[in-house]
């Protein structure tokens, strides 16, 4: 029953993947940037990092958006068992007695986990949504919104933000459909869920002032769940890890499959990143970097050597011979990201512009 409502759906959405590989070919290093640049990765060693240091409560809520939506995402992926295209459309008995579709595949189609909803799409939606309203929040307590004066211009400002906000989603949504990684219901209900966790942080103020001791418990907790939930699932005969076959089966190049696609991977990989920003807040740099102010040239400088340090010490790659050490270096390396944005290099950026005033003094 299931499946006679899905496969439908379902291969529509290989017939859309089939019609952008055919009139869009032209776009696909288009695509393919835009994949890319909607991965999270850039999230936490790009926009946080710059956020923080010119609105430090905008960049902690990107990093709960996106580590609490991709925690959501992998959840999600788990219950709903979503199918992928690039393996579906061989598998599949929708096109018994018919001809298969040939759809493309590209070095980001061969995705490891389950397929809904798109965690590209959710991660994006999530952060530029916080983005927008951010910036909006900003202006609003600058500028008082709504005065008849300005009322115009605020209306303009609002419609440009929020139309660059759906041209991003629409890329992003189509790029996850030409590279076969997607069904376009994946990617629509990945931008709604999205926005749903970014609106819902909008409404939370605690994140703001946690303890350190929250910082853990939240991170504890959200990892035994998603421990708990597959070994539950593993005990009754539900592999929750059925994907990895699949994608191994069907890419058509086995180096194109990746360890860090993987759904441990992934939760690993944001527990990391909020764990090592409860400890940078929370670190005695952190607070003596706070002592010592932070002008205009003290937050570029800050800015500025964290994206060029994250840029450097994001081409560390953990070796992916064992998983068990994959697993644990990439929990390391994403926790060391917001450490060193947040307490270490504030704190060494000010310390070297004290020396260097003092000197001029």
């Amino acid at each position: 029953m299931f499946d006679a409502i899905m496969d439908p759906v379902q291969g529509f959405g290989v017939s859309s993947t089939r019609y952008l590989q055919t009139h869009y070919s032209d776009a696909r290093g288009l695509f393919l940037w835009v994949s890319w640049a909607a991965d999270l990765r850039n999230t936490f060693f790009i926009f946080f990092p710059l956020w923080f240091h010119l609105r430090p409560a905008v960049g902690v809520k990107l990093i709960w958006v996106a580590v609490i939506g991709d925690w959501l995402n992998l959840v999600f992926k788990w219950i709903l068992f979503g199918e992928r295209p690039y393996w579906w459309v061989h598998e599949t008995p929708y096109y018994a007695g018919g001809v298969r579709p040939h759809i493309e595949q590209y070095p980001m189609t061969c995705e490891t986990g389950p397929g809904s909803p798109s965690g590209h799409a959710m991660g994006a939606a999530g952060v530029y949504y916080t983005l927008v309203t951010s910036i909006l929040a900003l202006l609003t307590t600058k500028k008082k919104f709504g005065s008849k004066k300005n009322a115009g211009r605020d209306w303009y400002l609002k419609a440009v933000l929020w139309t660059l906000f759906g041209a991003v989603q629409v890329c992003v949504c189509l790029s996850r459909v030409f590279i076969a990684a997607h069904f376009p219901h994946q990617v629509v209900a990945g931008v709604i869920t999205g926005m749903m966790v970014a609106e819902a942080f909008n409404r939370t103020q605690w994140i703001y002032g946690a303890s350190m001791r929250r910082y853990l418990l939240v991170t504890l907790f959200l990892t035994g769940f998603a421990v708990g939930f597959y070994l539950l699932l593993r005990a009754v005969g539900v592999d929750l890890l059925w994907t990895m076959e699949k994608a191994q089966r069907w890419c058509v190049r086995a180096e194109w499959v990746h360890l860090d696609t993987t759904p441990f991977a992934s939760l690993l990989r944001n527990m990391g990143t909020l764990f090592g920003l409860g400890l940078g807040l929370h670190s005695p740099l952190h607070a003596e970097a706070k002592k010592g102010g932070g002008g205009a040239a003290s937050r570029a400088a800050c800015a500025l050597s964290s994206l060029v340090l994250l840029h450097l010490f994001d081409s560390f790659k953990p070796p992916t011979h064992t998983a068990a050490l994959f697993y644990l270096l990439s929990f390391c390396k994403s926790a060391t990201v917001p450490l060193v944005t947040v307490s270490i290099i504030p704190y060494c950026v000010n310390r070297a512009l004290s020396q260097q005033a003092r000197k001029a003094a």
